[in-house]
């Protein structure tokens, strides 16, 4: 309720529920897709979005990531963090993206 939107870990999924191909920084751009689509359908923006959270699966994709993820939040500036976690519920997938937006500018 209110100006808040909470989209929880995105992961690399194409429509067909297969998993995105390619490496991290594919991936991860897929996963800021979902989230970007998701805020749009209640009427937010990456423009809103105020805190995100990348977790990766190996240290060696944070640049490939951290790329994709100055893609689209570079002027935004959003609170980042970004960790690198043992696994994923799919091995092939090697990011996941959440992200915190409030609309409207006020908490």
């Amino acid at each position: 309720m209110g100006n808040r939107i909470d989209v929880a870990g995105c992961a690399p999924i194409e429509a067909d529920g297969s998993s995105t191909p390619g490496d991290a920084g594919a991936q991860a751009a897929r996963c800021l897709t979902i989230i970007r689509e998701a805020l749009e359908a209640l009427g937010g923006s990456p423009a809103d979005v105020v805190r995100t959270r990348m977790y990766i699966t190996d240290p060696a994709d944070a640049d490939l990531v951290g790329r994709a993820h100055g893609a689209v939040f570079g002027d935004i500036r959003p609170a980042s963090t970004m960790l690198v976690i043992p696994a994923l519920i799919r091995p092939e997938w090697k990011v996941e993206i959440e992200a915190e937006a409030i609309v409207g500018g006020a908490a």
